[in-house]
C-alpha cells in the first residue's frame, strides 16, 4: 500500500484538491476531523487530556475547545504536550484504516507534515500552495475572521517555498480547472508509482 501525504498551509485549499482525489476513487483520510473526533471518543485520549489539562477540558457537551485553544496558544510546550497525545492517536488510527482500503494508494490529508518532521512516514508527499494574499482572503470568507488574525495563523506555519523544496509535488491552487486537470495527471502518475509498491 502505498501512503501519500497531503499538505498545504491555511487557505491554500488542501480539502478542496483532497475532495478532487476522492471524486476519482482516492480514500483520502482527514487527520483534522479524525483528531477532533478522537479526542472525544477515545478513553485513552480523553484520560490523557484531562491528566494535562484537568477536568475543564471536557464539559457535558465534549471537548472544551475554548479553554484548550486559551491555554495552548499562550504556553508553546503545553501545544507540544497536546500534539504529542493526539498525533500518535491519529497516526495508529490512520494506519489501521489504510490497511483496509482497496486502492492502489490512500492520501493522507494533514495540515503539518514538514513543520512536524513527519515526510518520511509517506512514501510521496504532495504540497498545495498559493498566493499569501489569496489564502489570506479565502481564510477571511470561510471562517468570517479578520486578515490579522489569519497573518497569525500563517506565521506558525512555514512558508511556501521552504515546504516545496521538501515536497515530491506542488500543485498551486489558484485556478480550479487547471487544479483539476494537475490533479488528473498526479493521479495517473501515483498510479504507476504504486504499482511499484
Amino acid at each position: 500500500m502505498m501512503i501519500v501525504g497531503l499538505t498545504g498551509g491555511i487557505g491554500s485549499g488542501k480539502t478542496t484538491v483532497a475532495q478532487m482525489f476522492r471524486e476519482l476513487g482516492v480514500p483520502v483520510y482527514d487527520s483534522d476531523k479524525e483528531a477532533k473526533r478522537l479526542m472525544v471518543t477515545s478513553e485513552e485520549v480523553k484520560g490523557s487530556i484531562i491528566d494535562l489539562f484537568g477536568k475543564q477540558a471536557y464539559t457535558v457537551d465534549g471537548l472544551n475547545r475554548t479553554f484548550i485553544a486559551e491555554k495552548v496558544f499562550k504556553d508553546r510546550e503545553l501545544l507540544e504536550k497536546l500534539n504529542g497525545i493526539v498525533h500518535p492517536a491519529v497516526r495508529k488510527h490512520f494506519l489501521d484504516w489504510a490497511q483496509r482500503q482497496e486502492s492502489p494508494y490512500v492520501i493522507q490529508e494533514t495540515a503539518l507534515i514538514f513543520e512536524n518532521g513527519a515526510a518520511d512516514k509517506y512514501n510521496y508527499t504532495i504540497l498545495i500552495t498559493a498566493p499569501k494574499q489569496t489564502r489570506i482572503q479565502r481564510v477571511v470568507e470561510r471562517d468570517e475572521v479578520g486578515k490579522e488574525s489569519v497573518r497569525d495563523r500563517i506565521q506558525h506555519q512555514w512558508e511556501d517555498d521552504k515546504k516545496a523544496g521538501l515536497a515530491d509535488f506542488t500543485i498551486e491552487n489558484l485556478d480550479l480547472k487547471k487544479t483539476k486537470e494537475k490533479v488528473n495527471l498526479l493521479h495517473l502518475k501515483l498510479l504507476s508509482l504504486a504499482s511499484k509498491f
